[in-house]
């Protein structure tokens, strides 16, 4: 009886073995099938390693989304690859990317990188994203000047330096880091839209450079006081909630403002609200969680001071 059951454990072993020569055999085979293909996708594969890329002469983009990758490594036959995206895993170091010279979309988001490098050779990039790593300092990055959007979100800078050059950028996205203050962005002159939400700022300054400002985002952060906004009257969406403001002030020259979220504030004083009747293209004002969201009939006021208004907080206005 015990040799029987050994028998069946020996044979369960090796059952398994096969199970998991067949699994890495698998694995081998997706990554060198179609190798005319110009688009594959690599994504929850469970790759460990980059490798067997030699057939791929014609492909122009790779996705190894949510993978175990831990090194950029073996892409130097992939010259035609315009764009390549290695969020979800375990890389360390951005290297190896040299012979990448028509990348223009690289993401290496939600990753372990600590510092922004190996980018020389990337001359034609539009698109960056590096959101949730660990990176400390923006640099390495002025050669890149065709970079359309940045996306930095989620890593742990407390200075905004080092973007002077790339005069093309009009997508900017720093939330989610140590930043306290709001400076040397005067040359990114074509912006279009800056995130800076979940920081330290206090204070709404230096943006006066920004006149393509479409859309503001500056929530979670410490702002007492709306200003600073004077010389960007092309924005339509201006986020402040979540801050320790206490008027609504300084925006009615803001034409254009469509999307107004100034939630979870210390908003308390109507006739300040009543500066709003200035915005005739609102349509989306967030005003819940201040102390005039408390008067029984709030929503009955706003809709009256604002019938253009489409919603208020997260009813349509009927």
């Amino acid at each position: 009886m015990a040799n029987n059951e050994e028998d069946r454990s020996e044979g369960s072993v090796e059952m398994e073995q096969q199970d998991d020569d067949a699994e890495a055999e698998e694995t081998e085979k997706i990554l060198i099938i179609d190798p005319d293909s110009e688009e594959l996708d690599f994504n929850h594969s469970r790759l460990t390693k980059l490798e067997n890329l030699e057939p791929l002469t014609k492909t122009r983009k790779l996705c190894f989304t949510w993978n175990l990758i831990k090194k950029i490594e073996n892409l130097d036959t992939l010259s035609t690859l315009v764009e390549l995206e290695l969020r979800d895993n375990q890389i360390t170091i951005i290297e190896n990317l040299d012979a990448l010279v028509n990348l223009e979309v690289l993401d290496l988001s939600f990753n372990r990188i600590k510092k922004i490098e190996g980018l020389n050779n990337l001359l034609n990039l539009r698109k960056l994203f590096l959101s949730s790593n660990k990176i400390i300092y923006i640099e390495n990055l002025s050669h890149l000047k065709n970079l359309t959007t940045l996306e930095l979100g989620d890593n742990k800078i407390r200075e905004i330096i080092n973007l002077d050059d790339l005069t093309n950028l009009i997508n900017l996205f720093l939330g989610k880091n140590k930043i306290s203050k709001i400076q040397n962005l005067e040359s990114l002159q074509s912006l279009q839209l800056l995130s800076l939400q979940s920081n330290r700022i206090t204070k709404i300054e230096n943006l006066g450079e920004l006149t393509k400002l479409d859309q503001l985002y500056l929530s979670e952060n410490g702002i007492i006081c709306i200003e600073g906004l004077e010389n960007c009257p092309n924005l339509t969406t201006l986020d402040l909630t979540n801050n320790k403001i206490k008027k609504i002030e300084n925006i009615q020259h803001l034409q254009n403002l469509e999307e107004f979220w100034v939630n979870n504030n210390e908003i308390e004083d109507w006739v300040t609200v009543e500066s709003l009747v200035a915005n005739k293209k609102l349509q989306t004002v967030y005003l819940e969680k201040n102390p005039v969201s408390k008067d029984s009939n709030y929503r009955r006021k706003i809709k009256l001071l604002l019938p253009w208004l489409v919603q208020l907080d997260a009813t349509l206005c009927r």
